[in-house]
């Protein structure tokens, strides 16, 4: 349940930021940063953070560690992909085309966040997967992508975008659970309690104090940016009212 919460926060942001979109607008820096927020909403905090929160309602007799390198390697990945496929179709909201190839490229990112940080796990064994649902899996990311990025160019109401945040944040997990539910993992160890130990990998017992910083890191640069946002359109809206009144006397 707190991924799938965590999941519904980072797309809500993703929606709020991805509607300040203006690529063609004189500030290229503002621009910058909303694709970034875009990005880090959506890939750092509605995908990644929640794989992770997801991965520890994981309960098995086995001991589990994180390599820091894939860890944070399918974190820069989802950032990158995320933003680079909002600044695609921000380009041309209109364009089926644009959305549908922006669709894969996001989908795919998700993707490929997920198993990397799958592959990333270390323990006394090996996955032995069911292709199909990973298949499947593949498939409602791919879908889901696609409708996100429809979503958030075409929600304008507050209340339009929380619940297409919480539609995405459902497909979300979806794709998730469905491609934890086609790994088995084979043990190989008579320790099989046994926690992976070297200088870059992150055990289970430290995983939830370093995805919790990190999330709540990104929420909290987000939600600074995103009051900014406010303030300055606030503020550029009032200068604009008073400079047309000023005209009319």
């Amino acid at each position: 349940m707190l991924s799938y919460v965590i999941s519904v926060i980072g797309a809500f942001i993703a929606l709020y930021s991805a509607s300040h979109l203006q690529p063609h607008s004189r500030n290229k820096r503002a621009y910058f940063f909303n694709v970034l927020a875009a990005g880090v909403a959506l890939g750092g905090i509605g995908v990644w953070s929640m794989h992770f929160i997801a991965m520890l309602a994981l309960r098995m007799d086995v001991g589990l560690g994180y390599s820091m390198w894939e860890t944070l390697l399918s974190l820069v990945a989802a950032i990158a992909i995320s933003g680079f496929a909002f600044h695609f179709v921000a380009l041309n909201p209109s364009s089926l085309p644009r959305l549908l190839s922006a669709g894969l490229l996001l989908g795919s990112g998700a993707v490929v966040m997920h198993y990397l940080g799958m592959y990333g796990m270390r323990f006394g064994g090996y996955f032995q997967w069911d292709y199909v649902r990973v298949g499947i899996s593949v498939v409602i990311a791919l879908v889901a992508a696609t409708v996100a990025l429809w979503l958030a160019f075409h929600t304008r109401k507050l209340s339009s975008r929380l619940s297409a945040a919480f539609v995405m944040a459902i497909a979300v997990c979806a794709m998730h659970y469905t491609g934890m539910s086609a790994a088995e993992f084979i043990c190989t160890t008579e320790n099989r309690r046994a926690i992976p130990t070297g200088p870059d990998i992150v055990s289970v017992l430290d995983l939830p104090m370093m995805v919790i910083t990190l999330a709540l890191g990104m929420s909290i640069a987000l939600l600074l940016d995103l009051a900014f946002v406010s303030m300055h359109e606030t503020h550029g809206g009032r200068r604009t009212k008073e400079f047309a009144t000023s005209r009319q006397h």
